[in-house]
């Protein structure tokens, strides 16, 4: 009797809540298993699928959203052991549970903290309230590779933006388990969109979509790529996120900074009644 092969996983995109490989049928190895090269095709076929989401996400209610966030963190705790697998160390995994379960807290607070009625001169009212900016292209970092990767995106989502995950080349496999953990925890799809491959493909091309309102540089550590999306991004002045420092603490408090970078303020004035 034979011995069994084993079937070799291929590590796909995530976009639109579906699973494609790229659409150049291309592929790089990674521990042993295929993961997909996204093109530049597929950057902006997440795009699509990410400003498609934002109306049912961003018009969801904010206890809604917390609520998906947070069986992410459970969905991700019942799956702790495949990422320990795949080489995240468990602490870290811990932690990306933890961090899940902060911002899954603040999806109902965020516009009591930020927003409000404001003090005027007159018969009216003034209301200010936080909105999202739409869709925001991340470049994830490469280290830690899934609490760096938990913490670029829960702030972005978690305030009603959607996104469009460029990964690490060199760390795509939590990111892409991640995707797995994402599509059976409720999250409608088209939220987040991940893309596997190179940074210096993909990057350039959500940099200067113009269905793109933000990026998020966080995860470069090229400075002349930085200063190029930067420059592709102005176009249609998105709000850009610089890259965070070579020592940032990614297990200390994130803080509110994280969420609010990405929103807006809409202000309303309105005539009191008599």
């Amino acid at each position: 009797m034979s011995e069994r092969v084993a079937v070799r996983k291929t590590y796909k995109l995530f976009i639109g809540g579906k699973f494609p490989r790229s659409e150049s049928g291309r592929s790089y190895l990674v521990q042993s298993s295929n993961v997909s090269l996204a093109s530049r095709k597929d950057a902006r076929d997440a795009v699509v699928a990410a400003r498609a989401a934002v109306k049912g996400w961003a018009g969801a209610t904010a206890y809604n959203r917390g609520q998906i966030l947070y069986r992410a963190a459970e969905m991700l705790e019942g799956r702790r052991e495949q990422f320990v697998a795949l080489g995240i160390p468990g602490d870290e995994v811990d932690a990306a549970v933890d961090r899940w379960v902060w911002y899954a807290g603040w999806a109902d607070k965020l516009a009591q903290v930020y927003g409000g009625a404001n003090p005027v001169a007159g018969p009216y009212f003034n209301i200010s309230a936080p909105e999202p900016t739409g869709v925001v292209a991340v470049v994830a970092p490469e280290r830690p590779a899934l609490l760096g990767l938990v913490s670029v995106i829960a702030p972005a989502i978690v305030t009603g933006n959607t996104v469009v995950v460029a990964a690490s080349p060199s760390e795509p496999l939590p990111a892409v388990t991640l995707a797995e953990v994402l599509a059976t925890s409720d999250l409608p799809g088209g939220v987040v969109n991940i893309l596997t491959g190179a940074i210096t493909e993909t990057a350039p091309t959500l940099a200067a979509h113009m269905d793109v309102n933000a990026i998020d540089l966080t995860g470069v550590t090229d400075a002349a790529l930085a200063t190029d999306l930067e420059v592709r991004a102005a176009e249609n002045l998105k709000r850009v996120l610089r890259p965070a420092p070579a020592d940032h603490d990614w297990t200390a408090d994130p803080g509110v900074a994280p969420m609010t970078a990405l929103l807006e303020t809409k202000t309303v004035w309105h005539p009191k009644g008599v």
